[in-house]
């Protein structure tokens, strides 16, 4: 094998300018001239009347006289004695060459001056180059350097381009890791939508002849994660025509107008390329609502920027032929304008895929990882729900790291069981020091959970609960929640009672509180706050909800309630709270040696299962469809599905 070559430096533009300021100090200390010394005029004109001066030169341009001195008279002018008898050079600027001309004619004429008289004509190139020359490089290279930084660096116009469009065209023929449907899973319905669009492309005539017309803008809404940019990635890749993506932020500069002009440029190079798709990812960008912080006495170059985008969309002008796609996931944000059809003829909503869904993802994405046979896709789509594909796509390729880390040749079950904790919990801490006071309290605390979840209806099923420090968490509980469209009063009130399990199992078995319950508190305050102001079933507030599913405050209230409400919604808060608390007391109490079990069996294992629990407290008499399938994978000491643990705070570890 041929030797590497040497990687040669980079000359960085700050040694260029370390090297400028050099030059121009050596220019300034340099004095041409030979090292002639300065005098003044009348020092001059006293040394040829003396008859100190053996040669005199005249630059007729610059002006000056440099006169050759008797070695005898050097220190009387130079104020320095001739060291080795040679003539000493001084240098005078004199007033006029025809004057000073006649001078010497006259101290020649007296017998004053006996020397030798020459004329030049001598350039001073050095004062031509930094007065006249080095100023105009300078200006050339600023220019130059703003122009390489407007352009990123390689070229493409410049500053002269600011206003052009940065929209990348993409070339099927020249992609290499070419997206296409069939590497979309999991998003069947919006699928089908964009497929029409591509279709619509391929062959305008179906739809024309029956008067359809081809939609203007589809929009592409939902939860990060979800795959709308691959969504759009599929279109370049099955699309039969020009495609271009660009990002909303990119149409935002320094420069006030740059914007709008990138917008008229994209959609001048669109309609000469037409039929063709844009691609605008991001679009709250520039898509907000306008007139929501107005800023009197200003230009907002985001306003500017959506209403030409507005305009070019469907303004006076035609931009037939011009698909915009457009991807968010805060289509709450955006402007009425923007969304209305016309503009957007379709808003495809893109969510969290649900049990099949995950399926058919898995299946995409376990094609280039090395599995056993211990793998059931089923049995990982049901331990994975809330995960959006870039979730799933993540706990496959956890799941192939952590098999490497432990040296196996394939990936095992086990290994996306723990790559599902490692991403939901964090990474395990078993090497945090922890007192055994702590240890106990962390144990019962994760106990009064699993004894509440396990003997209420609607709780979430209990898989695994560990008191192994995890991410930012001293212990965890995974549960299996159902799948489930609506969610009833019971659900939510069983849900906070659980929450409030691991206080008060500290209060009755310990008759202390400590700070391991932030979490629980701030997940059940919030649950019974959305039970009375979202979904209006509290007692004194029934059937009202101040949920603003729009995000758009129409109206400019703080708060669409009076004061007396506010109160009477803090009380209603705190009842709910206070009753699901003694709830879990009463149960507790009811089962106050199971859970002290539960409790034992978590400080001497550290890990806790469901059948742990059911041995304990015997089979849950609400056993979920979650649960039964659970049950009928034999497999439940290896489920791991939502985590929920109490953040470490400094109290709790003394620091």
């Amino acid at each position: 094998m041929g030797k590497k070559q040497a990687k040669k430096p980079s000359l960085g533009l700050y040694w260029i300018y370390i090297a400028l300021g050099v030059f121009l100090v050596a220019i300034t200390l340099w004095t041409p001239g030979g090292g002639s010394k300065e005098i003044a005029y009348s020092q001059m004109e006293q040394a040829l009347r003396n008859g100190c001066v053996k040669q005199i030169t005249i630059n007729l341009n610059q002006k000056t006289a440099e006169a050759e001195l008797d070695p005898r008279c050097a220190e009387e002018y130079t104020g320095r004695k001739s060291s080795d008898g040679n003539p000493v050079n001084v240098e005078s600027t004199i007033p006029a060459v025809d004057e000073f001309s006649k001078e010497l004619k006259e101290l020649k004429d007296e017998g004053l001056f006996k020397g030798e008289e020459k004329y030049v004509n001598d350039q001073d190139y050095t004062r031509i180059f930094i007065y006249g020359v080095l100023p105009i490089l300078l200006m050339i290279g600023f220019f130059v350097f703003l122009n390489r930084r407007m352009s990123g660096g390689g070229g493409g116009g410049g500053i002269f381009s600011v206003g052009k469009s940065t929209a990348r065209e993409f070339d099927k023929s020249k992609a290499e890791n070419k997206v296409t449907f069939e590497d979309v899973a999991g998003l069947e319905g919006a699928k089908q939508e964009v497929e029409e669009i591509v279709h619509f492309l391929k062959n305008p005539q179906k739809y024309t002849t029956l008067g359809g017309k081809i939609p203007k803008g589809a929009l592409l809404v939902g939860p990060p994660g979800t795959g709308k940019t691959l969504l759009a990635k599929a279109v370049a890749g099955e699309a039969d025509v020009p495609f271009f993506s660009m990002s909303g932020s990119d149409f935002v500069e320094m420069f006030v107008g740059v914007g709008a002009s990138r917008v008229r440029d994209l959609f001048k190079t669109a309609k000469e390329k037409a039929p063709c798709i844009v691609f605008i990812d991001e679009i709250d960008a520039i898509g907000r609502a306008r007139g929501k912080n107005a800023n009197f006495n200003s230009n907002d170059e985001r306003e500017n920027t959506l209403n030409q985008l507005l305009t070019e969309m469907d303004g006076f002008g035609s931009n037939s032929g011009v698909i915009i796609l457009a991807a968010t996931n805060r289509a709450e944000i955006l402007d009425k304008a923007l969304m209305r059809a016309g503009r957007f003829d379709r808003q495809i909503h893109v969510e969290l895929p649900d049990l099949n869904e995950r399926v058919a993802i898995f299946k995409v994405h376990l094609k280039n990882v090395k599995t056993d046979d211990s793998i059931d896709i089923d049995f990982l789509a049901r331990q994975t729900p809330g995960f959006s594909g870039a979730d799933i796509a993540n706990v496959c390729n956890e799941s192939a790291l952590i098999a490497a880390r432990k040296e196996r040749t394939a990936v095992t079950r086990q290994d996306f069981l723990d790559a599902v904790d490692r991403i939901i919990g964090g990474l395990e801490k078993k090497s945090k020091i922890i007192t055994a006071e702590e240890k106990k309290n962390i144990a019962y605390h994760e106990a009064g959970h699993a004894t509440i979840s396990w003997h209420l209806q609607y709780a979430d099923p209990l898989v695994k609960v560990t008191i192994v420090p995890r991410g930012q968490a001293l212990g965890a509980a995974w549960y299996l929640p159902e799948e489930r469209q609506l969610t009833s009063q019971q659900h939510i009130l069983d849900k906070i009672c659980a929450l409030m399990g691991g206080r008060a199992a500290e209060e009755m078995f310990f008759g202390i509180l400590d700070t391991g319950a932030l979490s629980d508190l701030e997940q059940a305050t919030k649950r019974a706050y959305a039970l009375v102001t979202y979904f209006g079933m509290s007692d004194k507030l029934r059937n009202i909800s101040y949920y603003d599913s729009t995000g758009q405050n129409e109206y400019g209230f703080t708060k669409p309630y009076s004061e007396a409400t506010a109160q009477l919604i803090d009380a209603e808060v705190q009842r709910i709270i206070d009753e699901q608390y003694e709830r879990a007391k009463t149960i507790l109490r009811q089962y106050s040696e199971g859970h002290n079990k539960v409790a034992n069996i978590l400080i001497e294992k550290e890990v806790l299962f469901a059948e742990d629990l059911e041995e304990v407290f015997g089979p849950r008499p609400w056993a979920s469809r979650a649960e039964e399938l659970l049950a009928s994978d034999k497999t439940s000491d290896e489920v791991a599905v939502i985590t929920e643990g109490e953040p470490e705070t400094e109290n709790e570890t003394g620091e």
